[in-house]
């Protein structure tokens, strides 16, 4: 019996994928293992391998076409099989660019890590969490294991090279975007006319979640100022001492993430979600980071926060980053965070209140440092750098005075940095 690949279910609100390419042409032969094609989801750009050995026979499915979840796409044949006719496979359910109906397919998700070229990297899974701890670009790696495979003593050969590995360049403010200004496009749009722009399946999913959030829970705002001048201070000091090592730089971003992971510690009431009859508490600080896309937003996760040191979370944000904004992370690394940190920092937007990101029940808004006139130890006016942060919670979970606590813990370990590394 041939072989048929299905559009998997690649993320949990994920209904249909579009098929952006495939890397294999009917006729060609294929091992279990082998990428067939790129698959983009509601929220990333995901490699199908082929499960089984067999020959391509026929796809039901064309570049730009889009699938429902379980749909055949293509079929593979063993040894002496033929291509069924169409009129043999299920009822076609597929919907394309050129509203062609089509059948359609079942695939099983790759585990690759990519460079930012978008060029595939093969590499083991204990070298990529060596690499995210170390700081180090795999693209940058030669790898020597099977096939070329980057194992672990590449990783460690590369960390202990003079060559620095390639990073983000450093900023003095948060590093996670949600429209850069530079990326910002002139319109396009003639004066007086209109242009209808059809919904991405991302862009859908966010307007259902918003939609549900602002509607379902009962948000409560709350908001803090903090001195953010010690923190500018010893992320001075730390990266200059990384400079002369060759090591990655850190951002304002990284010591924030580490602040929250350190005040949940404090307060753990704040980590997590409602469920009906039960409040949900977590026991591990999974911190969901927003990132800007092209169409819309995501929010990889930095799991165990708690566990992990500002260097290793610094790390861990550049690859999810870089890895989120093309689209190339798995449904695992951007699902299940317990609470969310986004920002409008790099934009010159001092304050602001985010919706909460269901089922959590806290999302922190991180302004941007602004210098400005404040009271000094002594009773006078000195120039100081404040950072703003917003607090919105939901009601149900947690109630005005745990949020506040919670914030007077984030406070403290902004404010003295420094206890965040002990």
């Amino acid at each position: 019996m041939p072989t048929y690949i299905e559009m998997p279910k690649l993320s949990d609100t994920m209904t249909e994928g579009t098929l952006l390419k495939w890397l294999r042409k009917v006729g060609d032969k294929v091992a279990v293992g082998d990428v067939l094609a790129e698959v983009e989801t509601d929220k990333a750009t995901m490699e199908m391998e082929a499960f089984e050995d067999g020959t391509l026979g026929e796809l039901y499915v064309q570049e730009g076409g889009k699938a429902n979840v379980g749909q055949k796409i293509a079929v593979l044949l063993a040894a002496g099989e033929k291509a069924p006719a169409q009129g043999e496979t299920a009822a076609p359910a597929v919907q394309s660019e050129t509203a062609t109906p089509q059948p359609a397919a079942k695939p099983v998700e790759s585990n690759p890590t990519t460079a930012s070229s978008g060029d595939r990297i093969k590499v083991s899974p204990l070298a990529k969490k060596v690499a995210l701890e170390k700081g180090v670009d795999l693209s940058t790696i030669k790898g020597t294991g099977p096939g070329g495979r980057i194992v672990e003593k590449d990783v460690l050969g590369a960390a202990s090279s003079p060559t620095p590995a390639k990073t983000n360049p450093e900023s003095s403010i948060p590093e996670v975007k949600t429209l850069p200004k530079s990326e910002a496009k002139p319109a396009t749009i003639p004066p007086g006319s209109t242009t209808r722009v059809p919904l991405s399946g991302m862009r859908k999913v966010i307007a259902e979640r918003l939609v549900t959030s602002k509607t379902t829970i009962p948000h409560f705002y709350l908001g803090m100022e903090v001195d953010a001048e010690p923190i500018l201070q010893l992320r001075s000091r730390l990266n200059t001492a990384l400079e002369s090592t060759g090591g990655p730089k850190l951002t304002i971003n990284d010591f924030v993430l580490k602040a929250v992971a350190s005040a949940v510690v404090r307060v753990p009431k704040v980590n997590a979600s409602w469920e009906g009859d039960a409040i949900v508490e977590y026991g591990s600080v999974d911190i969901s980071v927003a990132v800007a896309i092209e169409d819309g937003l995501i929010t990889p996760v930095i799991r165990n926060a708690q566990a992990k040191t500002l260097s290793q979370i610094s790390s861990e944000m550049k690859d999810l980053a870089t890895r989120a904004r093309s689209k190339k992370l798995k449904p695992e690394e951007y699902q299940g965070g317990t609470i969310t940190v986004s920002s409008l920092g790099p934009y010159g937007n001092e304050s602001f209140y985010a919706i909460v990101n269901p089922p959590q029940s806290v999302i922190l808004a991180i302004g941007s440092i602004v210098k400005k006139p404040v009271v000094g130890p002594k009773g006078d006016i000195v120039a100081g750098d404040r950072l703003t942060i917003g607090f919105s919670g939901d009601h149900r979970v947690i109630d005005g005075a745990v949020g506040a606590a919670f914030l007077v813990e984030l406070r403290r370990y902004l404010e003295q940095p420094s206890l965040a590394l002990i």
